[in-house]
């Protein structure tokens, strides 16, 4: 008789908690004027988005769930389903995101799969449902295996990974300011995540964190909401399309060209897949640093000032 620990799929009990908040959130900027906007293509968009990652997981899941079953096989020790344990799985497992995430910004082949969630101009509760369909395809499925040959089940993994994704649905907003300092410094809130889907020069590449922000300060990737710049949302180059397959497909189309062009080497074919996004092998394209380094070339007194430093200017 089987022993594997058993949850339920908490996002699925959650969504109509998502609706209701979705409605609570259009009716406040709709009375008050104020706390964002919604656009309605854009959010059928974002909710097409979310739908289509849930087909997905119905589609692939089995892929990471049979590859986690595996890897449990040769688990070193077996932790147990205790309360410690999920918390201990919710706080390891979150920082796992972390890296998933930082990877999601720095690898394009990851990238392609992450930059559908970036790829909305506005910032409400459907961004957070604007959820990619091709996650399974990135691999990043292995970052879980070190959690797991420590002894969490799976099935604690994907259940705290469910509180996480719950978490993180009521931080895109616009209609929330800064939370009481001592929240600010630990969780991951409304305005470090406002950062993080910015435009700005100083925003690109920052807050990373998934429920705590502790990760993004521990490892150098905090960024503040600064008061005097706005956050400008969605992509370095935007989109200008509401049509859902191609904001899923986009960057997989262009990797594979990049990858098909004539007279570049296998070193520069390979490199336009796992490079940062906008890599290019001849440097007409700008990454997340060049367009740093050009920016702060037009505005040397931003030197030094949060998420632009130690930056080099560029002409």
């Amino acid at each position: 008789m089987s022993t594997d620990p058993s949850y339920p799929n908490v996002v699925d009990f959650a969504v109509p908690g998502f609706i209701a908040l979705i409605l609570i959130e259009l009716v406040w900027i709709t009375v008050k004027h104020r706390g964002g906007r919604y656009e309605a293509r854009d959010a059928v968009t974002s909710l097409l988005m979310g739908a289509g990652n849930v087909a997905a997981g119905l589609i692939f899941g089995f892929i990471a769930w049979a590859f986690f079953m595996w890897v449990w096989q040769f688990r070193l020790f077996d932790l147990g389903a205790s309360l410690g344990v999920i918390l201990l799985a919710l706080v390891l497992d979150d920082l796992r995101y972390y890296w998933v995430h930082r990877f999601g910004h720095r690898i394009r082949w990851v990238w392609a799969s992450h930059v559908n969630h970036h790829s909305s101009q506005h910032y409400n509760l459907t961004t957070a449902l604007r959820q990619t369909w091709t996650g399974t395809f990135t691999l990043m499925m292995v970052v879980r295996v070190p959690l797991i040959l420590i002894g969490i089940h799976p099935a604690i993994l994907v259940f705290t990974f469910g509180l996480n994704l719950i978490y993180q649905f009521w931080i895109h907003t616009e209609a929330i300011g800064k939370m009481p300092r001592w929240f600010e410094a630990v969780m991951n809130t409304p305005s470090h995540h406002r950062v993080h889907h910015g435009r700005n020069p100083r925003y690109l590449d920052a807050n990373y964190a998934g429920i705590f922000i502790i990760w993004d300060r521990l490892f150098g990737t905090f960024v503040p909401e600064l008061e005097e710049e706005t956050v400008e949302y969605g992509l370095v180059r935007n989109l200008g399309t509401f049509n859902p397959l191609r904001v899923a497909f986009h960057e997989w189309i262009g990797i594979f060209r990049d990858i098909a062009r004539p007279g570049i080497g296998l070193k520069a074919r390979l490199l336009y897949a796992i490079a940062p996004p906008g890599w290019s092998h001849d440097g007409s394209r700008d990454t997340s640093d060049t367009i740093k380094a050009k920016y702060l070339a037009r505005h040397p007194e931003a030197a030094g000032t949060p998420g632009l430093e130690g930056i080099s200017p560029k002409p």
